[in-house]
């Protein structure tokens, strides 16, 4: 072996031990792995990990309990982004309701992604055609750490009533509340979550049910009083068994991180789904019409990350 080839063999292996130190892997939390939550988080990841040779960041997202499980482990430093309801999002920031004490200062908003309308799924053999049917009913609220509880709790709140209102109040993962419903062992399900929903569609196709509006005096007070809230509808004919629009509210699905998170990474991470949109939006029918000017503003409540604020600025976006 010359002397020029082992310089060279040398160099190779020194510059390979360069590019592996400047890799940076980022986890980014979703939920359950049958909601969209899953899918906006995989989603990112493969967009990302698109460029991981140029830009060195490997991405993971893995499964998890959602909204305040992803927010708390953000805040922990477990976690380097996630997918949060708005509300939380906002709570979160504000140190309000399951956050009072609990302000996080350094969340920061990246961008918001699709609507999410609070949806109530029931037995048509349950007599249930309202949400104050659920009174004395079997009803799934969601599991601990999840959105969809907290919201349900929030709603519950609002109508004064508890969970002891319910003769049973399961906490089940969405990837288990499908088949809850179609073995009779609950007579609704709660989910808040962007539509069409593979969960759902499971539902209605295993069992005769249907969806119940959510709507009253309570609903009302609460879209009035709270800027993350806003009425929503789920179009009639989406799932069988539901031919006409079903009325509700909502939230809206956020990414978030925190100030803690390097600029060019969030900036990264951003540039990966926005140069690359139309790829973005073909990958879940809840993103088929998502749109940049709504994504950079609705349900943003904490402050924009540096990194997405550099973006923005750059597409002429914000100022």
């Amino acid at each position: 072996m010359t002397i020029f080839k082992s310089i060279a063999i040398a160099s190779a292996l020194v510059a390979g031990t360069a590019a592996t130190a400047q890799e940076k892997f980022i986890t980014i939390g979703t939920g359950g792995q049958t909601g969209v939550y899953f899918v906006v988080g995989q989603s990112i990841c493969r967009l990302v990990n698109r460029d991981s040779a140029k830009t060195g960041l490997k991405c993971t997202a893995p499964s998890t309990g959602g909204s305040i499980a992803n927010i708390n482990a953000i805040k922990a430093g477990d976690m380097d982004m996630g997918v949060a309801q708005s509300d939380w999002q906002f709570h979160a920031y504000n140190g309000s309701s399951k956050f009072e004490g609990e302000k996080f200062d350094k969340e920061r908003a990246v961008f918001s992604v699709h609507s999410e309308p609070f949806t109530v799924i029931a037995r048509a053999d349950a007599g249930i055609d309202s949400f104050d049917d659920l009174k004395g009913k079997r009803v799934n609220v969601g599991n601990p750490g999840s959105g969809q509880l907290a919201t349900m709790e929030v709603v519950l709140d609002a109508k004064g009533w508890s969970m002891d209102d319910f003769s049973l109040a399961s906490e089940l993962k969405p990837a288990e509340q499908a088949a809850a419903l179609g073995d009779n062992k609950v007579d609704a399900i709660i989910y808040t979550v962007g539509h069409p929903n593979g969960s759902i569609q499971e539902a209605v196709s295993t069992v005769d049910a249907k969806l119940v509006p959510v709507e009253g005096e309570a609903i009302d007070k609460l879209v009035a009083d709270n800027p993350f809230y806003a009425y929503a509808t789920i179009p009639g004919g989406m799932y069988k068994g539901t031919d006409s629009d079903v009325k509700t509210f909502g939230v809206k699905a956020t990414f978030v991180t925190s100030s803690d998170v390097d600029d060019a990474v969030v900036y990264e991470v951003v540039r990966a789904v926005f140069d690359n949109f139309d790829r973005f939006k073909k990958l879940h029918p809840a993103f088929a019409n998502l749109k940049e000017e709504e994504m950079i503003s609705g349900g943003l409540s904490a402050p924009l990350h540096d990194g997405a604020a550099k973006y923005y600025k750059e597409r002429g976006w914000i100022e």
